[in-house]
This record gives C-alpha cells, structure tokens and sequence, in this order.
C-alpha cells in the first residue's frame, strides 16, 4: 500500500471517530471541511517516509503518528484564516473553513481536531506501548510553546523578530515533528532526524513566501499578498526576491546533507531531492530557464 492511501486511510478513520455519537452534526462537518478534500500531505508523507527507511516495524503507530502531524497542520490552518490573523476567505481553492461555517465552529473545530490529533496517538500506541513518550513529547512540542507552532504564530504580534526563529517555529516545527515522529514510531532515535525536517521546514516556508510574492489567488488556492498586506516577516522582504530564492537553494541542500546514516538512506534521499525540486514556484522557474 502507497504512503499517499495509508494516509487517507488513517485521517478517514480519524474524522470517523470525531463524527461519532454526541458530536453536533455541524461541528463534525467543519472538521471534516478541514481536512478533505486532500492537500499536498507532505508532512505525513514526510513521516511515513524517515519511518520507512528506518525499518517501519510499526506500521500502524507510524501511520497514526502522521496522520496526527497532518490534523495538527489542518487544525493552524483553520485558525490561520480567521479574521484575527488572516482573514482568509479561501483555502486549497475554495470557501476556508470560517467562511463556509461560521468564526465559532471553526475555532472549535481546529481546537477539536488539535485534541483528536493526541486521541489518534493514544489509540495506536497499543502495538508499541514503549513508543508513545517519545511521540507525544515530539509531537506536542512542535505545536506549543517554546518552540512550536503556537510561538511562531506569536511572533507576529511582536514588534520584531528574528526571521529564521519565526520560519522553524512556525512552519519548521512539524516539518521536525514529522522526521523525528517518523523515526520514533519505529523505535529509532528521534533527536538525530530534527535537523532535516528543521531544515526542509524553512524551506518550504521560504517557497511560501516566493509563492506569497510572485503568484496571485487563483494559482495559490487562497489569498495572495499577505506578508507584505499583514506586514509579516517574510524571506522576499528581508532577503529581495533573488536572495531568497539562494535561501531556498541552500536550505534544500543542507536537508538533504542531514539525512542521518540509516537502512533506508537512499530511497530517502531521493525522495527529498524530487520534492526540493519542486519548491521554487512555476513562474521563478521559466524566468530562470
């Protein structure tokens, strides 16, 4: 079975879960507005991928591990485009969450699926009880504080920042959760895998910010311009638009340098080398061939 059907699998069982008896039927439909129809899926594949080349001997934790990963995204996103961050009225190109349900079920649905996100965890753990310390602390410090996805959100209510900080915190932390909840959830040591996904996490944060830049709404799924509108840190800002397209450059490189020594090394690496290709936004691309 492909990554990509282990994936949909997991999250169908999930919000199968969610939707069950007691849950008020329009609650379970914002949730499930959240997380279908699919995105890239690129963190939980990213998971399943470092659980694959270490040995994968957990099939069902690592399945649940990034499928956790994938609700936790879907959950920032949903509170992403309300109106007091973003106030973003689409999202993977068409109606974002509050727009469709209303600002009240959509703070209660991505608060809903951050719990499910634990829930999927606690359920799994059975076939590798020893396993799921390490995957909660992984999992849990990459949405929280002081490192997670809470605290790089934060940053843009400060009067300034550090732009690397705010990039691996509040995009590069489940780029991180993802690699080292991969390798937790087949029993290998999980610190050593962070730097990737610390790495890939900025990475697709500065192709973000390209995309923020260069592309307009249609081609993005959801509004265009929203650094420059919100006054956000972005790599185009700081860096001009040449600048960050070497930062992208350099940060695909260091990822791909920080695949630890393991069985799987290989399959791995190409894997990461075909995504980082694939970063740069279309438009950058032809004006650079």
């Amino acid at each position: 079975m492909d990554a990509v059907t282990r994936i949909e699998r997991a999250l169908s069982a999930a919000i199968g879960l969610a939707e069950g008896p007691g849950c008020p039927p329009r609650l379970a439909q914002a949730m499930r507005h959240a997380v279908f129809p699919k995105g890239a899926r690129v963190r939980p594949r990213l998971c399943l991928a470092v659980a694959g080349a270490c040995g994968d001997d957990a099939p069902v934790l690592a399945e649940a591990a990034a499928a956790s990963i994938e609700l936790l995204h879907c959950a920032s996103l949903v509170h992403d485009d309300l109106p007091c961050f973003d106030d973003a009225a689409t999202r993977r190109g068409r109606p974002s969450v509050h727009a469709a349900h209303g600002e009240p079920l959509a703070v209660l649905a991505g608060d809903a699926l951050i719990v499910l996100s634990f829930q999927l965890l606690a359920r799994a753990a059975q076939q590798a009880p020893a396993r799921l310390g390490a995957l909660v602390t992984v999992i849990g410090d990459s949405v929280g504080v002081p490192r997670g996805i809470v605290a790089g959100q934060a940053w843009e209510s400060e009067p300034r920042c550090d732009l690397a900080q705010y990039q691996r915190e509040k995009t590069g932390s489940l780029f991180a959760a993802a690699t080292a909840a991969g390798a937790a959830a087949a029993g290998a040591d999980a610190a050593v895998w962070r730097l990737l996904g610390d790495r890939l996490g900025e990475a697709y944060q500065v192709a973000d910010d390209l995309r923020d830049a260069v592309e307009d709404e249609q081609e993005m799924g959801k509004p265009a311009g929203q650094d420059a509108a919100h006054h956000r840190p972005s790599a185009v800002l700081q860096y001009g638009l040449s600048g960050a397209i070497a930062r992208l450059e350099d940060l695909a490189a260091e990822a791909v340098a920080a695949i630890p020594d393991c069985p799987g090394a290989s399959a791995l690496r190409a894997v990461i080398l075909s995504e980082t290709r694939r970063l740069l936004p279309r438009k950058l691309s032809a004006s650079a061939a």
